[in-house]
């Protein structure tokens, strides 16, 4: 019974993510079979509605790699930030085109990495037409899964020390750790590698899925549909890690370590597991970010990151994979486009509104954040997913009885 009931339950995951990337590519391709004039400016493939959407994507993955070692496992990480930096650093390093690499790195006199994984699968395949195609697809999955096994490797080396501490002491121990990584990769000294404190261009981003005719126009967006296709693919993985086994036991690890060590959970080896799967998920959100901004740069990925995907996962629940998915759109469409309006300056006759100025959409914002803080003190999800929500409540013994 319980078998049919969680393979119907994958089924429904499966076609509702079936459904979600079908509404994307049928959102961004509107303009495109429509005339202009038919299509809102908000369904217009370069508004902000799209923005937010792949922002949200990319953030949602981070927001549930995070969940997952602070909600599931109980280890308290800031160094969500370092671990996309390196993601992002090593798509960029590895899919900037050879041709394209001493443009990138002038001031270094070229790059120390002399070729691209986009070049080494055009050599195979070709580089027009289909075979172009299949190099851009194979280069960049590549590139995004070495990007994952760096920051996976790099959690690897310091997690053997750090996940000794815990509480504070382990987030500060990260928290460090993912400001030295910014600091070593702005050092002018690696600059044939990652170009110092210069950003990274020219590699390719969302955009260039986009398929374009004999003219040069695009005549199919893919842009919005990549993103959400890699995050929906990453968060599948993640929720049947939890469901597995190792799910099981990094739960047991965060309801009571002592308890889960007398189960014969080996601790130092489940939370080093779980802190180098989050890693490499992170790093993964880290190439997805660098395609979203078309540039990899060091000073982006500063604490204040780190402390936005935890102020997600708090909102969204912590132990919640839907909660964090949720309330990343949430969190990305009120900061980045809902509110912008308040940022604008008022008149209504000869009235100027006050307030409205540059900057106030963030105090507005801060006071949303407090206010659902206030009111979902367990966020909106709490550690509920949303089956859950479906699911008929037992009815209590009490009107059992009198009936």
């Amino acid at each position: 019974m319980i078998e049919k009931k969680n393979r119907k339950g994958a089924y429904t995951a499966l076609l509702a993510a079936a459904l979600v990337l079908l509404a994307v590519i049928v959102l961004e391709n509107v303009s495109t079979f429509l005339p202009k004039e038919m299509v809102p400016g908000v369904l217009r493939p370069t508004s902000q509605l799209f923005s937010v959407l792949k922002k949200g994507a990319v953030y949602s993955l981070a927001a549930v790699s995070m969940n997952l070692l602070n909600g599931f496992t109980g280890l308290f990480s800031l160094g969500q930030a370092g671990f996309m930096l390196l993601g992002a650093y090593t798509y960029a390093i590895f899919t900037v085109p050879a041709a394209g690499k001493d443009a990138v790195y002038y001031l270094f006199g070229g790059s120390a990495i002399k070729f691209s994984f986009q070049d080494i699968f055009g050599a195979l395949f070709g580089t027009g037409g289909a075979g172009g195609a299949v190099s851009l697809v194979l280069g960049v999955l590549t590139a995004i899964i070495l990007a994952g096994c760096v920051a996976a490797l790099a959690a690897c080396l310091i997690g053997l020390p750090v996940l000794r501490l815990k509480g504070d002491y382990l987030a500060i121990a990260t928290l460090g750790f993912a400001e030295i990584i910014r600091a070593v990769f702005q050092w002018q000294a690696l600059g044939p590698i990652t170009n110092g404190a210069n950003m990274i261009q020219g590699f390719p981003t969302f955009s260039s899925f986009n398929i374009t005719g004999a003219d040069g126009k695009v005549a199919f967006r893919l842009s919005t549909f990549v993103p959400f296709l890699v995050a929906i693919v990453c968060i599948t993985v993640i929720v049947m890690l939890i469901n597995s086994s190792y799910g099981r036991a990094f739960k047991a690890i965060r309801e009571d370590e002592i308890a889960a060590e007398a189960m014969g959970i080996n601790l130092a080896r489940h939370k080093l597991l779980s802190f180098c799967i989050s890693a490499f998920f992170a790093g993964v959100s880290g190439a997805l970010f660098a395609m979203f901004v078309n540039n990899a740069q060091a000073k982006v990925y500063t604490t204040t990151m780190t402390y936005e995907i935890l102020l997600i996962v708090v909102i969204g629940g912590i132990g919640s994979i839907s909660g964090s998915i949720i309330a990343t759109f949430l969190y990305v469409a009120c900061s980045e486009w809902w509110l912008r309006f308040l940022d604008e300056t008022m008149t209504i006759g000869t009235f100027q509104v006050p307030f409205l100025r540059a900057g106030f959409r963030m105090v507005v914002f801060s006071i949303v954040i407090m206010i659902v803080v206030l009111f979902f003190r367990r966020g909106i999800m709490g550690d509920k997913e949303l089956p859950d929500l479906w699911k008929k409540r037992p009815r209590k013994a009490g009107k059992e009885g009198a009936q």
